[in-house]
């Protein structure tokens, strides 16, 4: 029984070794991966020492234990291996799920390049659930505008003194011309991807009623791309 497992525990390092992508000769494969064959020897010979006693008599439950606790190393040697694909399809699958609004990281390169997708809310717009200056908010993304736009009481919370602006900018909307006090924020983030010193205005009080992400924002990106009820922020 005990040669048995042993086979057992040397197929499936076998196979190991064969989904980790190795192709060479024995030879090579032995000399390269022999502190890992030994370690895998010991800890299987380990096993095999313990459970010989517990198992007599019962050689089929041994050999089905030592599969199991065996596939379940290798599950964990190939979960962690593709980790960031498998990273890439949970964020993915989240993004299905989760409600409009939520930001999901979906992809991140080698470079530290980012990309968060935003799902369609039902009135057919995108709202982020972004910052400004460190401060929550949420954003509704509009390429059209310009500039980043804030109500006057989220610049407040921001901590733009709105009694000190001065509304001199024109500003054209579905309800006609309003103006708009220039300012510049800190920063402003939707979900990892962050941009500095970024060009927006304040709408006069009544004039908004959601702020607004605009250009000064969406231009600094690497990239954005709208694709059926999802858009994709690149930075």
């Amino acid at each position: 029984m005990l040669a048995v497992l042993l086979a057992v525990l040397i197929g499936l390092i076998a196979l190991f070794w064969s989904l980790n992508g190795d192709t060479g000769e024995v030879s090579t494969l032995l000399a390269d991966k022999f502190g890992y064959l030994v370690g895998l020897l010991a800890l299987g010979g380990l096993y095999l020492f313990a459970s010989t006693g517990d198992y007599r008599g019962r050689g089929r439950d041994a050999v089905r234990h030592a599969v199991i606790w065996l596939g379940i190393g290798l599950a964990l040697i190939v979960g962690y291996t593709y980790r960031e694909e498998l990273r890439t399809v949970v964020y993915r699958v989240a993004g299905e799920v989760l409600p409009p609004g939520h930001t999901i990281l979906v992809d991140t390169t080698p470079t530290g390049e980012q990309a968060v997708r935003l799902r369609r809310q039902g009135n057919g717009h995108f709202v982020a659930r972004g910052t400004a200056n460190g401060v929550s908010l949420s954003l509704l993304v509009d390429t059209g505008a310009s500039t980043v736009v804030l109500k006057p009481a989220d610049a407040a919370r921001i901590g733009i003194d709105t009694n000190a602006l001065s509304f001199t900018t024109p500003v054209s909307t579905a309800n006609g011309t309003t103006y708009a006090a220039p300012v510049r924020l800190k920063s402003v983030s939707v979900g990892p991807l962050e941009v500095r010193d970024v060009e927006a205005l304040v709408a006069q009080p009544g004039a908004l009623s959601e702020n607004l992400l605009g250009m000064s924002f969406l231009k600094r990106l690497r990239s954005y791309e709208f694709s059926g009820d999802f858009l994709t922020l690149r930075g």
